[in-house]
């Protein structure tokens, strides 16, 4: 019975992945926002929700579905019934499951499991359904956590520890696991490591929440370019990865039978001439769901970069820059209608809406924003 669930589960995301890149549209108007945070008092006690209109861009102001010490990332069941968060703390650091109230989003805790590593930054949850998948940035590992059929996790049996590090001592001097993707099939998981300027590549095995080494095991990003977040096109031909201290953003060609990522291209994630500084880092890459448009946040320099997709190669093409109310913009996701860019800033205590330019992809300012406190993720779920 599980199995058969979760063969429809995949179908159905199949089928919006197609609708989409075929020009159709979402039916629903009214979304779910979760909004993860770092804790800190008078700010934020921990994962916040609002409802956002896809029509209008309007969004509510934000409630506390969930008390719990910085969920810093969080990651949504294909079912809708359950949210995973991670615990980022700097020591023992945890994976938390969550059921949803469908009609308040409240949330209440079922379970948490220690994510076998400091300092877990990224939650994933695979195609499937039957496995979330976690990244330890102060621990340098990454693992799977099969997910039961109450929405429960399971332990991480088989945590994946990365060795090794890269040219910058102060910032590479030992792995840092930042993000863990998984491809549309379920097949492959990718963690990028920021320390070791890789995109390691592992074998998944949902059912049994494990992770296994890939041949190949890894692809590589520009020495000191530090890999951060990792997004795929919606026809699962090309991959891209946002680099936070390069500045930039690596396109790859992606073998979805051998699970080999190829680079094809690295282009800037800064205005042409623009001068490095080290006060500037990146933090997310985000592909729009037709396919046409890709947008990376850069912290510091305050913008939030586009760019057009040639569909036919994957290669981006630089589009421009918009910055107004952007401050630290540590995350942000485009609504599942195309129509809108929320972007989370992190020093600003605040979400921002931007329409997007259907013709080229490019943001446009609204008067629509919603009060946060240092949000890090943004998760929309149909309502």
């Amino acid at each position: 019975m599980r199995s058969h669930v979760a063969r429809s589960l995949l179908l159905i995301g199949a089928f919006c992945s197609l609708a989409f890149l075929m020009g159709g549209e979402v039916n629903a108007e009214t979304f779910r926002v979760y909004f993860g945070t770092y804790t800190r008092a008078g700010a934020s006690q921990g994962i916040y929700t609002a409802t956002f209109d896809s029509q209008t861009g309007a969004i509510s102001a934000p409630e506390l579905a969930a008390e719990t010490k910085n969920p810093s990332f969080l990651a949504i069941h294909p079912s809708r019934r359950w949210l995973y968060s991670v615990g980022e703390l700097d020591k023992a650091g945890a994976v938390n499951a969550f059921a949803i109230d469908s009609a308040s989003g409240k949330l209440t805790l079922l379970n948490q499991q220690s994510s076998y590593g400091a300092g877990p930054c990224h939650v994933s949850v695979d195609p499937s359904g039957r496995a979330a998948l976690v990244a330890n940035y102060g621990g340098g590992s990454c693992g799977a956590l099969a997910i039961e059929s109450n929405g429960k996790l399971g332990p991480i049996t088989a945590p994946m520890q990365h060795t090794g590090s890269s040219v910058n001592k102060g910032r590479q001097e030992k792995p840092h696991a930042h993000s863990i993707n998984v491809d549309a099939a379920g097949k492959f998981a990718f963690c990028a490591d920021l320390g070791l300027d890789k995109v390691m590549i592992y074998r998944l095995d949902a059912a049994g929440g494990k992770l296994a080494p890939n041949d190949p095991p890894s692809a590589s990003v520009a020495p000191g370019a530090g890999p951060r977040h990792f997004a795929f096109h919606p026809t699962g031909r090309w991959a891209y990865v946002i680099n936070e201290m390069g500045m930039t953003i690596t396109a790859f060609d992606y073998d979805a039978a051998a699970g080999r990522l190829t680079e094809i291209q690295t282009v800037t994630t800064l205005p042409a001439g623009t001068e490095m500084s080290p006060k500037y880092s990146t933090a997310e890459v985000v592909v729009h769901p037709s396919g046409k448009f890709a947008y990376g946040s850069n912290r510091g320099h305050n913008t939030i970069a586009s760019f057009a997709i040639d569909t036919s190669t994957g290669k981006l093409t630089p589009t421009g820059h918009q910055g107004a109310g952007v401050k630290t913009p540590r995350n942000f996701n485009v609504d599942p209608t195309g129509n809108f860019v929320l972007v989370g800033n992190q020093d600003g205590d605040s979400v921002v809406v931007f329409r997007v330019n259907p013709a080229d992809g490019t943001l446009q300012p609204t008067e629509h924003s919603a009060k946060v406190g240092a949000p890090v993720c943004i998760k929309f779920m149909p309502l």
